[in-house]
């Protein structure tokens, strides 16, 4: 994974040390691939990758249960 990505830190996220959750792009227009990581760790932090189309499914699934 490239360490260029730009890592967008969640809105839920608190300075507590909890809730902490980063999200970062490798294309910013259009997501090809979607990089999370916890941002306690920061580079760090070990990273899933999934696809757009997934990551769009899971906010949608997220949203409709907020």
């Amino acid at each position: 994974m490239s360490d260029r990505l730009i890592w967008f830190k969640s809105s839920y996220s608190d300075s507590e040390g909890g809730n902490c959750l980063e999200v970062g792009l490798t294309w910013r227009e259009r997501p090809h691939t979607v990089h999370v990581r916890d941002s306690k760790l920061g580079p760090r932090s070990p990273r899933v990758a999934v696809t757009g189309g997934s990551w769009a499914a899971f906010l949608a699934y997220a949203r409709r249960d907020a």
